[in-house]
């Protein structure tokens, strides 16, 4: 929908109206934000998880088949794991053999700026494109924290697209096309996240039965109920089956895992933040205009914001899917556009933002190097243990995707999941030295040969103080040291000062 096609009569042209004419509202803003995620490319890369993520598309591609069992760790081998994301993980592999960094880069930016340009897209059908592109501009504000090139954000353009449809189908007091379930499907293998869109169908049937007639709910609620037990169907349509439905579960069995993970912790208030602003701003704008929701909507929207809440990882969700909730309410509240005389596109404005956008893509990306994460690529270091050939390293997390890459065995990683909440929780308490036996204990018990932590971990001071164990290289990414040969089970910590 174009700019002038959501001008009422006798609507004057705005400031928008008169810069982008008859180009769609979603198209130059979409190619706004594809283009400023590009610029800063290297943020996208700032996860450890792109390096592993990255890796199992290659394996996939290399060898035709999914992974059933880990094949990366010493401490889980052959221990059952599904890659619910392998989808994504193939094109994220695929794009990086074409052009290296630059591939999953461009890849992330598409999908994260096809999500945005679909809000848009979807807002305007209740709102004016001025309305629609301020709403988008705040849930992109508070939705940039997890701008990563990672499986969920290739995922959100398809969770706007069937939350819309859902919508559409409750504002209509219809039930949603059958055409949807290709949505679910490809969600499905795209990234776990899809349980979300399966437990959203139920609340959004209740709104439609809930404002429905009394001859219409028995039957609207049958047909809600086929699409509902259509959709886990439609979702079991992966390499995994209906196996990817339980491994959305081992993430939520993680329970106090989660708490130590940082994008799973909940949502920091102590200081004054962009997410708090805008709910303050919402709470504000409800109580001085009066605000009215069905009550299936108020369940959604404070569903929603649990969510955002709980962990930060959903505040995009939050963000996202809350201005579709909300849009027809909005505009029966405060009035909308009615469409107006609808005015052609401009066929030739559309081409031009794609060439432009390709243009200027493949010329940044041509000169411009782009960096995975630097503080999670110890190259150095670990050249230094390829050459000393151990066996077992124990490291930190973040450290595991960039072992994948160099085909070392792995301690652990980011597939929380994998390792389950005792191990990750023990794992990351010994580090901190919130038990020093425990720690000593991981040594042991895994036969350590070589530790690999970055220099603001705990343990490190632990292990430079430690009868048995040498400090051998040290950098601003990692310190490293080996096992001294012969050294004794029992390790004694040698006193403050004393020499290593």
């Amino acid at each position: 929908m174009s700019i002038a096609d959501v001008n009422g009569i006798g609507h004057k042209p705005g400031v928008l109206e008169k810069a982008f004419g008859r180009v769609p509202a979603w198209l130059w803003f979409g190619a706004g934000l594809f283009l400023l995620f590009v610029i800063g490319g290297n943020r996208a890369l700032q996860d450890a998880d792109t390096y592993w993520q990255t890796a199992i598309g290659q394996w996939i591609i290399d060898h035709r088949a999914v992974p059933t069992i880990d094949i990366y760790s010493f401490t889980k081998p052959g221990a059952p794991w599904i890659s619910s994301s392998w989808l994504a993980q193939v094109l994220y592999a695929a794009s990086h053999v074409a052009i290296g960094w630059a591939g999953p880069v461009i890849l992330a930016a598409f999908g994260t700026a096809a999500a945005f340009a679909l809000l848009i897209h979807a807002l305007c059908r209740r709102f004016a494109a001025t309305h629609a592109v301020i709403v988008a501009m705040a849930a992109a504000v508070l939705s940039a924290h997890h701008f990563l090139a990672r499986p969920h954000v290739l995922a959100l353009p398809v969770m706007v697209a069937w939350v819309a449809g859902l919508v559409n189908a409750s504002d209509e007091r219809r039930a949603p096309s059958f055409w949807l379930l290709p949505l679910i499907a490809l969600w499905a293998n795209l990234h776990g996240g899809f349980v979300l869109g399966l437990a959203l169908i139920a609340p959004f049937a209740l709104d439609a039965v809930w404002n429905a007639g009394a001859s219409q709910r028995f039957p609207l609620t049958l047909r809600w109920a086929a699409f509902a037990l259509c959709a886990p169907v439609a979702s079991c349509i992966t390499p995994y089956g209906w196996n990817s439905l339980l491994a959305a579960r081992q993430i939520l069995d993680l329970g106090g895992a989660l708490a130590l993970i940082p994008e799973w912790q909940p949502a920091d208030f102590s200081g004054l933040g962009a997410f708090e602003v805008c709910l303050l701003a919402a709470l504000g704008a409800a109580l001085w205009r009066g605000i009215v929701l069905s009550p299936p909507r108020i369940l959604l929207v404070l569903g929603l914001l649990h969510m955002a809440l709980s962990h930060t990882r959903n505040i995009e969700v939050f963000a996202l899917l809350t201005p579709l909730v909300l849009a027809k309410p909005l505009s029966i509240r405060f009035g909308h556009s009615d469409g107006g005389a609808q005015t052609p596109r401009s066929r030739t404005g559309i081409v031009a933002v794609v060439l432009v956008v390709t243009a200027a893509t493949w010329a940044f990306a041509a000169y411009h190097t782009f960096t995975p994460v630097v503080g999670q690529t110890p190259i150095a270091a670990v050249n230094i243990l390829k050459e000393r050939k151990v066996a077992r390293i124990l490291h930190n997390a973040g450290f595991g995707g960039y072992l994948i890459t160099q085909g070392i065995p792995v301690f652990f990683d980011g597939r929380a999941e994998l390792y389950g909440e005792d191990f990750v929780v023990k794992a990351l308490n010994a580090f901190a030295l919130k038990d020093v036996g425990s720690f000593l204990g991981l040594l042991e018990t895994w036969k350590i040969d070589a530790t690999l932590l970055t220099p603001a971990t705990p343990a490190v001071g632990l292990l430079d103080r430690l009868d048995g164990w040498q400090r051998i290289y040290a950098d601003d990414e990692a310190v490293v040291h080996i096992r001294k040969p012969g050294a004794p089970a029992d390790f004694k910590i040698k006193p403050e000062g004393a020499r290593p």
